[in-house]
C-alpha cells in the first residue's frame, strides 16, 4: 500500500509542475527599441541596381562567389530570392511607369533580414540562438542552433535560410546586420558604407525616422506618404522609402501587431487556462486508481 502511495504523491507532483512549466514556456523578450537602436533606411527613388551591396555582403560575411558576376546586369531579369550563401538581393521591379521616351521606369528594391525590434524568430527560437542586441541587431549563435528550424516558420518575411545541402553541420543563415562593425564606433554594415548613391542611410532608428518624414514632406511628389517598416510588426530595423505603392514592389502588407504577441498570447493562454483542470484530472484519477489498488489489495488478503 505504501508503494501505491508514493507512486501516487510522484504523479500528481509531476501534475502539480505545470504551472511551472507554463509561466518558463514564455518566448525571449528581446530589449526594447530605445534611442541606442540602429537602423538602415532604403531610399528606393534612389536605388540603381547596381547590386555593389550585395558584393560588399558577399565579401564581409566570405559567402561563396555567386555563378553570376555582380556586374551581370541579366541577373535582374529573375525574381531572387534570399539563399543560405545570399544575405541580400536586389530585384527590379516595373509598375507601369514610364519616362518621356516611353520606357519603362525600374523600381530596384534591396531585400535582406528585417531586423525587427520584436523578432518572431527570437520568440520561437527555443533554445535562444537567436537574440536581438540592445543595437538593434538580431544575432545568431550558431553553437546553440538544434536545426529546428522554428524561425524560418515564424519570420513573417522568410527571411531566415537553412543550409539544407550541408549534412553535417547546417547552419540557419541570414543577414547580420554587420554586427561587429557597428559596435565599433563609427562603424555602419557593408551594404551601406559601399552604396555610390547613398540609397542606404545607416543611424539610430529614431533619426531615420525624422529624416525619412522630412525628405516625404520636402518632396511630396516624389515619394508616397509612407514609411515601410515604422509601423509593420512592430516596427523593423530597415525602413523604406518609395515613389511607388509598396505592394507593387513585393513587400508585404503586415499588421501592426508584432507576431510574437499573437503566437504568445495563444500559448500563454492555452498553458494558463489549461493547468488547473489538467491538475484536477490528475489528482482525481489518481485517487481513483489509489481506492481501486487498495480494494484490489484487500481482495488478495
Amino acid at each position: 500500500m505504501n508503494r501505491h502511495r508514493r507512486d501516487f504523491l510522484k504523479t500528481a507532483g509531476a501534475v502539480a509542475t505545470l504551472p511551472l512549466l507554463a509561466s518558463s514556456a514564455r518566448g525571449s523578450d528581446a530589449p526594447p527599441a530605445g534611442k541606442e537602436s540602429f537602423g538602415c533606411l532604403v531610399d528606393l527613388t534612389l536605388c540603381v541596381g547596381c547590386r555593389k551591396c550585395e558584393e560588399a555582403c558577399n565579401r564581409i560575411n566570405a559567402l561563396p562567389e555567386p555563378p553570376e558576376p555582380f556586374d551581370d546586369p541579366f541577373v535582374l531579369d529573375r525574381r531572387r530570392q534570399l539563399q543560405p550563401t545570399e544575405f541580400t538581393v536586389v530585384n527590379r521591379f516595373h509598375t507601369g511607369r514610364l519616362d518621356e521616351r516611353n520606357r519603362a521606369i525600374p523600381v530596384f528594391v534591396k531585400t535582406q533580414c528585417m531586423h525587427c525590434l520584436k523578432p518572431a524568430c527570437v520568440s520561437a527560437c527555443i533554445v535562444g540562438a537567436l537574440q536581438r542586441r540592445n543595437d538593434g541587431a538580431v544575432f545568431y549563435d550558431v553553437s546553440k542552433c538544434i536545426g529546428c528550424r522554428y524561425c524560418m516558420i515564424a519570420c513573417p518575411f522568410q527571411v531566415p535560410k537553412y543550409e539544407y545541402a550541408d549534412p553535417v553541420t547546417p547552419r540557419v543563415r541570414k543577414c547580420t546586420f554587420c554586427a561587429d562593425v557597428i559596435s565599433r564606433e563609427g562603424g555602419k554594415p557593408a551594404c551601406a558604407a559601399i552604396c555610390p548613391v547613398e540609397a542606404l542611410t545607416f543611424g539610430r532608428r529614431d533619426k531615420l525616422l525624422e529624416l525619412a518624414r522630412q525628405r516625404i514632406r520636402s518632396d511630396p511628389g516624389r515619394y508616397i506618404d509612407r514609411i515601410y517598416g515604422e509601423h509593420e510588426v512592430g516596427g523593423t530595423g530597415w525602413l523604406y522609402l518609395s515613389g511607388e505603392p509598396f505592394e507593387k514592389l513585393g513587400f508585404l502588407d503586415l499588421p501592426s501587431r508584432p507576431v510574437p504577441q499573437l503566437t504568445e498570447a495563444i500559448q500563454h493562454g492555452l498553458f494558463s487556462f489549461m493547468w488547473a483542470p489538467l491538475t484536477l484530472f490528475g489528482i482525481l484519477g489518481g485517487a481513483m486508481w489509489l481506492t481501486r489498488s487498495g480494494s484490489h489489495l484487500k481482495e488478495d488478503d
